[in-house]
Parts: C-alpha cells; sequence; structure tokens
C-alpha cells in the first residue's frame, strides 16, 4: 500500500474514527485503525466492537492495500505534522507502515489485522431516512437521561421508535425520564423500533453537528444498526431486553400546574445548587404565590432564594436531585415552563407550557424535616 494525502483531511478523519478505538480491550486489534486502500477508495476504520466507525479519506492511490495501525498513536502523529502533504507507505519486510511528511519519517509497527472485525455495513436497499435537525435535537434533549451503570444495560439505551411522520425517543435512568416526540416534515419509508446505546446516539448527535450532513439513513440489522452521516458510517449493538413501558411511568393527573419563567427559573436553581453539595438535595418550597428554592450542606452553608410563582393551594415542599432538575430546565424550550406536581413524594414532571412534544419527569428526594 503507497498513498498521499493532505495531513488536514487525515487529521480530521482520524479525529472521528478514533473516537471507536478501544483502550482498554484484550484483543491488540480493538486498539488500532484500519487504514484501507481498495478499489479507488481510502477508507479509515475503527471499533471496540459495542461502537464502529467508518469514513472515506481523500488520497491518490499508488498502490493498494491495507494495514492497521495503533490509533492513538497514528492520530497524534498526523496532529503533530508541519508539512500540508503526507506519504503512507507499507513496508511488508519490516511488518511497518512509514509515514512520510516534509522533512519527517515515521515507522509504526502494524497490528494483527486479521483480527480486525468486519465492520457491520447497510442494506442495499435504502434504510429510514430521517433529517439531521430532528435527530441531533432529539438525542441531545433525551440521551442524557439514559443510564451510565452498566448494572442496568437496558437502562443505558435510547428507545428510539419512528414510523410515519412520527418519531419518538425516550431514555430513564430510573430516576429521571425524557421523552422527546417529533413530526417529520416526510415519511421515514418504513418502521423502526429499537433500543440503541445512549453512547453510539451521542457519537452520531456529534457527528451531524460537525459534518452539516442533511439528514441520516437508518438500517436495522440482527443485533445491529447502522447509521450513515455523509461519507461517516455508525455501527453499533442493539441493547436486549425489554426497555420499561414509559407511558405507564407517566401520571396520568396532577394536583398542581405552576407556570414559572423558564430563564428565572434555571438561574435560581444553578445559584441555589452550588450549596447542594455531597448528595444534599435542592428544595423547592411553595405557597401562595412564590416559590422559595433553598439547599444546605452540613459543614459548607446554605443558600435560599424566592420568586414569584402561580402557585395555589395548600403549601408543599419537594426535593430533586440539583444536576436532574438543572438539566430537565435546560431542556424544555420557551420564554415558560409547566412544572407539574402531585406531592412530596410522587415524581415532577417538566414540560413545555404548549404541547407535550417533550416531557422530562424527575424522582423527588425524600426530606428530613
Amino acid at each position: 500500500m503507497k498513498l498521499t494525502t493532505k495531513r488536514e483531511d487525515l487529521v480530521s478523519k482520524l479525529s472521528i474514527v478514533s473516537r471507536a478505538v478501544s483502550t482498554r480491550a484484550a484483543t491488540q486489534a480493538l486498539s488500532g485503525v484500519l487504514l484501507s486502500a481498495q478499489g479507488g477508495r481510502v477508507t479509515l476504520a475503527a471499533t471496540d466492537l459495542d461502537l464502529g466507525l467508518e469514513t472515506t479519506l481523500e488520497a491518490e492511490i499508488e498502490n493498494e492495500g491495507s494495514a492497521l495501525l495503533p490509533g492513538r498513536l497514528f492520530a497524534e502523529i498526523a496532529r503533530s505534522l508541519a508539512d500540508p502533504s503526507v506519504e503512507i507507505e507499507s513496508r511488508e519486510a519490516e511488518h511497518d507502515v512509514e509515514i512520510r511528511s516534509g522533512g519527517s519519517s515515521f515507522h509504526l509497527r502494524v497490528l494483527p489485522a486479521e483480527d480486525f472485525p468486519k465492520l457491520p455495513q447497510p442494506e442495499e436497499t435504502p434504510g429510514l431516512r430521517i433529517p439531521a435537525t430532528a435527530l441531533e435535537e432529539s438525542i441531545d434533549l433525551v440521551a442524557r437521561a439514559a443510564s451510565r451503570d452498566d448494572m442496568r444495560p437496558v437502562l443505558t439505551g435510547v428507545f428510539v421508535s419512528a414510523s410515519g411522520k412520527e418519531m419518538t425517543m425516550v431514555a430513564t435512568d430510573s430516576y429521571r425520564l425524557a421523552v422527546k416526540r417529533t413530526e417529520l416534515e416526510a415519511d421515514l419509508g418504513g418502521e423502526l423500533e429499537a433500543n440503541i446505546p445512549a453512547r453510539a446516539l451521542r457519537e452520531l448527535g456529534r457527528i451531524l453537528s460537525s459534518e452539516g450532513a442533511g439528514e441520516a439513513s437508518i438500517s436495522l440489522l440482527p443485533n445491529q444498526a447502522v447509521f450513515q452521516a455523509g461519507a461517516i458510517l455508525l455501527s453499533t449493538r442493539l441493547i436486549d431486553g425489554q426497555f420499561p413501558n414509559f407511558r405507564q411511568l407517566l401520571p396520568e393527573s396532577y394536583e398542581h400546574d405552576v407556570r414559572l419563567p423558564r430563564t428565572d427559573l434555571l438561574d435560581v436553581t444553578r445559584r441555589v445548587s452550588q450549596l447542594a453539595q455531597r448528595n444534599a438535595p435542592l428544595r423547592l418550597s411553595f405557597s401562595s404565590g412564590e416559590l422559595t428554592v433553598a439547599a444546605e450542606t452540613p459543614e459548607v452553608g446554605d443558600a435560599r432564594e424566592t420568586m414569584p410563582a402561580a402557585f395555589e393551594g395548600e403549601e408543599l415542599e419537594i426535593g430533586f436531585n440539583p444536576e436532574f432538575l438543572k438539566e430537565g430546565i435546560e431542556s424544555v424550550a420557551g420564554d415558560e415552563i409547566l412544572l407539574r406536581l402531585i406531592s412530596p413524594l410522587r415524581p415532577g414532571l417538566l414540560e413545555p407550557v404548549e404541547g407535550d412534544e417533550f416531557r422530562y419527569l424527575v424522582m423527588p428526594i425524600r426530606l428530613n424535616v
């Protein structure tokens, strides 16, 4: 294999695929990036078996071939090069690859390419096509609520269901629940129902944002999903197991619907949360016409702030995880936010004042009197 490419393009594409390079796998091949020049096309690929990334690299090919190179080191070397042009040539006898750029020359020992798994490819028939804007927005709002605890794998995913002109994404870590429903402009051209790892979707959102792709196509394979956005392929394992029925988790009715100015509520929450340390709850105390937000951490201090609130009825005090509450407020669009409450021991719901396209349910924390 021998090819010439631009340093800038090489660095850009390596920064994408190296995010799938494994840092702790027992198989050495999973720590590599596969550079392949075949059929007049150059590709870069990496996988840790859970996530796979592949993209094309613009290059002039003199000799075809492929080589598996240490991923992190390959990317660091590419970034360090000063000349705009890079030559890459495999040396079979030495079992390495030579990287030349300007006056610089590097020799990298190759990894065993036969151990590198073949990445799933999209089906020949067109997959479901979803506008990038809708995907990116939904992922940003919902994926944050997915669990990061591998002890309950089913909760580390985002449940995605789509058909016709509607798409719904749901995630929960059992302490909060985020649901985003999106009306699409065009028919998807099929149906989708899968529990997709939140990590993979966050990566997809990052790709959509940086690449400026207008849409992404999705192909469901046995136990795998393959997303294509522009020249980038992202593959991921699907999560087995029954995802919770989110509709059963949402209360049918609420005792109090409180409309609050979103920006003011977010600012107050951020300020007071500074004194909610060491797992201390954020206390929301409602009385006629006002809301008091308070926090106290023993041996650190306390804080409280009062703001107007359209609340009527008996006084109510409820506690929330400050980070979960802040993320919920941040996620709701609009100038006003609707906080729906039942009792101090029942979950609270954050949603826009108009429409139900996004809902964020957060469990309360039992307060000590």
